[in-house]
């Protein structure tokens, strides 16, 4: 009988030793800040499929992020749309999935001579960000107004977003543009801000009638990878949308879950920011005319900055 004890206390260790069924472990990246807020229940309630152990992580900053798919160890997470066409150009094969941050910049001053864009000739506008979105959008919207952006006015970019708000409200700097919710910062700190003009509204008339939706997030994926775990990336990008909507309508407690993941955002800002983000879950397909406004933008300023060349239709993933 003591034996017979022994034995089995002997078969339950043995069982407890063998390894469940390997899980493939998975990464979803954010970025923080305003993009990564838009994903933040991800954060909170990764998706559960089925031989996976999905994790998400937030990279300080677009770099960064770009950096891990161009090395191959991200296979799926958010990027400016930039920055997805231009590592698409070089062969990677990266796949916009969808769109999701359209559209939230604010023109801001304090400068009692500045109440419209035609104003800013002769002025200085702190934008951050040289060669991204809100740079050319600005610079399109410049020259839709007979503006040369290299000649009649100086773009700063020598401060970072937050800077740009804290100086703002300091008063050490007049006029700048600011998305979300580096904008509600500013203007939170100081009331008597005021916004010029509609930026969004500007960009539809520049960009040819292409809408006022200019995307300023994508969500990507490795092309091989997605290929090859077709359930998992429909998991995932359900419950993106799904996050995306509930930031959409819960900014508060986005603004919680914001804190408590590290995003760089306090809840109170953004409880104010999330109702001027124009966040949104747009599959790339049918964002692809918003898309492709945004990069003949890129085009016509640098080129370079999207590898030359409009995504073909393998950018777009379906």
């Amino acid at each position: 009988m003591k034996n017979y004890k022994k034995l089995t206390l002997l078969a339950v260790l043995g069982l407890a030793l063998v390894p469940l069924a390997a899980q493939e472990r998975v990464t979803v990246y954010g970025i923080r800040g305003p993009s990564g807020l838009s994903m933040i229940r991800l954060f909170e309630y990764p998706p559960r499929v089925s031989g996976f152990d999905i994790k998400t992580e937030a990279l300080a900053q677009a770099d960064l992020a770009a950096a891990r798919f161009i090395s191959g160890e991200a296979k799926m997470g958010m990027l400016p749309p930039n920055a997805a066409a231009k590592i698409a150009a070089s062969g990677k094969r990266l796949q916009a999935a969808a769109v999701t941050g359209l559209g939230m910049l604010s023109l801001l001053s304090s400068d009692p001579s500045v109440r419209r864009i035609e104003d800013l000739r002769g002025k200085t506008v702190e934008a951050a960000g040289q060669g991204a979105t809100p740079d050319y959008v600005l610079r399109k919207i410049l020259l839709s107004k007979g503006i040369n952006p290299d000649r009649d006015l100086r773009i700063g970019y020598s401060l970072a977003y937050p800077e740009i708000a804290r100086s703002l409200i300091a008063g050490r700097i007049g006029t700048a543009l600011l998305p979300e919710p580096f904008a509600s910062m500013a203007r939170a700190g100081k009331p008597d801000l005021a916004v010029i003009g509609d930026i969004q509204d500007e960009w539809a008339r520049a960009a040819g009638g292409s809408g006022r939706n200019y995307p300023m997030t994508v969500f990507v994926v490795d092309a091989d990878f997605a290929a090859s775990r077709p359930l998992l990336i429909k998991a995932i990008l359900a419950s993106l949308k799904e996050s995306v909507e509930w930031v959409i309508a819960n900014p508060a407690a986005a603004g919680s879950l914001a804190e408590k993941h590290d995003l760089g955002i306090s809840a109170e800002i953004a409880a104010l920011a999330v109702p001027r983000s124009n966040y949104a879950y747009i599959p790339a397909e049918e964002a692809r005319p918003a898309l492709e406004a945004l990069f003949r933008a890129f085009l016509e300023f640098s080129p370079s900055s999207i590898g030359g060349v409009l995504p073909s239709d393998a950018f777009y993933y379906r």
